[in-house]
C-alpha cells in the first residue's frame, strides 16, 4: 500500500514501519528513509536483495555485519534495532542519521578549524575504542564510513569487513588483507598478519589528517607507489597545524605498529585531551537495571501481581523466536546459542514465577524480584580464584502469547556457559511445553497479513 503525500516519493507501508525516499543505493540493495507507524521516529531501513547477495558471494560480509552491529550500542556508532528477511529480502533497521558523510562535510568546507576537527576525533577515537574492547575490530575505516548527524556528532558506519575475536588466527592476528587504499594501515599490507586495534588506529590518523588540512597524507594514481609511501610512512604535516596537531598525527601514522601510539596514549595526548568529555555508552535499561547492585530491586511486599505481569508479545516479535524460521543462520554462534533461550509453557506467569524460583532455588541459586523480571545469580560466591568459572547472571521473563500459552525467555548477562545449559536444561524440562506452539500460532496470527508485497517472514528484534 502506498500512501499519498504532500508530493514527492509515498510512502509503502512495512509492517510497523512507512517506507519513504531511498536515501541511497549499492551493488546489492538500497537504504530507504521510513517512519514508525506509532512513534513517528525515523528510520533507515536497509533493503537487500539475498539473490544479488549470493550472486555477488558477500554472504558472509552481510553476516558479519548484522553479528556487529547487533553487538554495538554507542551514541557514535549507527545503531542496528531490527532484522527482518522474507525469501528473496532481508530488511536491517537502522538508526537515520540526517547529517551526511563526514567525507561530504570536509568536501564542502574543506579542512576544518581545529578545534572542530578534534571534537570529531575525539568522538570517532570513543567510537573505535568503545568497538575494541567489544572485540570489534572495523577494519575499513574512512571518511565515507564516519556519519555525521545534524548536531555535528559522529556515527561510525559500515562494518561489513570488520572482525571479530573468533576471526582471529592461532598467532592472535588478523591475516585478511581489506581496506581502503589510502587509509590502510603498512603492517597489513606486509601479509604478515596485524593487530586489528592498531591497524584502525591508523585509519583514525589518516582520518585526522584528511579533516585537519583536506588531503590525504599518502596519495599517488600508481597503487604500488602508494604503498611504497605508506609502508615507509612517507607523508609531510603542513605548518598550518599547531605543533601538538602534529605531534600526535606523527604519532600515529608511525608506520611501526609496535612503536604507534595506542587508544590510551591518544586520549593522554595533551591535543586530544583539549575540551574532551568522554562518552558514555548506551545501556539496556532493563539489562543494566537487573544487572547493577546498586539498582532498586523490588522485595516481597509489594503488590502480588506486579512481578507476575506477562509481557504481551506480537506476530512479528514471535517469528523470531522461532528457530526454525529466526535468522540465526545470519549471526555468529556464540550469540545465538548461549545468551537467550526461549520455550513455551501452558502455565500462568504467577506460577511460572513461583516455579522459577523454586527449582533455582533448590540448584542454589538465588532469586531477586523487579521489572517484571527475575534475576537468578550464584547463591554463594565466597571464591574468587581465577580457576573458578565467572559467577552467572540470569534474567528470566514471560512473554504472553494467548491466555493459555506464555514464552519463557532465559537471558545470560555474563557467567559460565556451561553451568547456565544446565539451568536452562531443568528449567525447560519441568515447565516447557512444545516448541511448536510458536510456530502454530505465528502463523494463525492476523498481523502476518498487514505487510505489502514481498512479506517478511522472519524477524529479530535487537533493542
Amino acid at each position: 500500500m502506498v500512501k499519498g503525500g504532500g508530493g514527492g516519493e509515498g510512502m509503502r507501508v512495512l509492517g510497523k514501519y512507512e517506507l519513504g525516499k531511498t536515501l541511497g543505493e549499492g551493488n546489492f540493495g538500497k537504504v530507504k528513509y521510513a517512519l514508525h507507524v506509532d512513534s513517528g521516529h525515523p528510520y533507515a531501513i536497509k533493503i537487500l536483495d539475498r539473490r544479488r547477495i549470493q550472486s555477488l558471494k558477500i554472504t558472509d560480509q552481510i553476516k558479519r555485519e548484522i553479528a556487529t552491529l547487533k553487538l554495538l550500542k554507542h551514541p557514535h556508532v549507527v545503531r542496528l534495532y531490527e532484522v527482518s528477511a522474507s525469501k528473496t529480502k532481508i530488511y536491517m533497521v537502522l538508526e537515520y542519521v540526517n547529517g551526511g558523510e563526514l567525507f561530504d562535510k570536509i568536501a564542502l568546507k574543506g579542512r576544518l578549524p581545529e578545534r572542530e576537527g578534534r571534537k570529531l576525533f575525539q568522538q570517532l577515537i570513543d567510537a573505535v575504542s568503545y568497538c575494541h574492547d567489544k572485540g570489534v575490530y572495523h577494519r575499513d575505516l574512512k571518511p565515507e564510513n564516519v556519519l555525521v548527524d545534524a548536531k555535528g556528532n559522529v556515527k561510525v558506519s559500515d562494518f561489513g569487513l570488520s572482525a571479530l575475536p573468533q576471526h582471529l588466527a592461532n598467532d592472535g592476528l588478523l591475516h585478511t588483507t581489506c581496506g581502503s587504499p589510502n587509509y590502510i594501515a603498512p603492517e597489513i599490507l606486509s601479509n604478515r598478519g596485524y593487530d586489528g586495534a592498531r591497524s584502525d588506529i591508523w585509519s583514525c590518523g589518516v582520518i585526522l589528517y584528511v579533516i585537519l588540512t583536506g588531503s590525504l597524507p599518502f596519495d599517488d594514481r600508481n597503487l604500488a607507489v602508494l604503498y611504497q609511501k605508506i609502508v615507509r610512512g612517507d607523508t609531510k604535516f603542513p605548518k598550518c597545524l599547531s605543533p601538538a596537531a602534529q605531534d600526535i598525527l606523527r604519532r600515529i601514522l608511525d608506520p611501526c605498529p609496535i612503536t604507534r601510539i595506542n587508544v590510551a596514549g591518544i586520549k593522554e595526548h595533551v591535543w586530544f585531551k583539549q575540551d574532551y568529555t568522554p562518552t558514555v555508552p548506551i545501556d539496556d535499561e532493563e539489562d543494566s537495571c537487573l544487572d547493577n547492585a546498586s539498582c532498586p530491586v523490588k522485595e516481597h511486599d509489594e503488590p502480588e501481581d506486579s512481578g507476575n505481569t506477562p509481557t504481551h508479545i506480537n506476530a512479528f516479535q514471535l517469528i523470531g523466536m522461532s528457530s526454525s524460521l529466526d535468522l540465526s543462520g545470519f549471526f555468529e554462534k556464540e550469540d545465538v546459542s548461549e545468551r537467550k533461550i526461549r520455550f513455551t509453557s501452558n502455565h500462568s506467569p504467577k506460577e511460572l514465577y513461583e516455579k522459577i524460583e523454586d527449582i533455582v532455588t533448590e540448584m542454589g541459586f538465588q532469586v531477586q524480584k523487579g521489572h517484571g523480571k527475575l534475576k537468578v545469580i550464584e547463591k554463594f560466591r565466597a571464591s574468587k580464584s581465577p580457576t573458578r568459572p565467572e559467577s552467572l547472571s540470569v534474567s528470566a521473563q514471560v512473554f504472553e502469547l494467548s491466555p493459555s500459552l506464555y514464552v519463557v525467555e532465559l537471558r545470560r548477562s555474563h557467567g559460565d556457559s556451561m553451568l547456565y545449559r544446565q539451568l536452562c536444561t531443568k528449567l525447560s524440562n519441568d515447565l516447557g511445553g512444545c516448541r511448536s506452539h510458536l510456530i502454530c500460532k505465528a502463523e494463525s496470527m492476523p498481523e502476518l497479513n498487514n505487510f505489502e508485497g514481498d512479506v517478511p517472514v522472519s524477524t529479530l528484534c535487537l533493542n
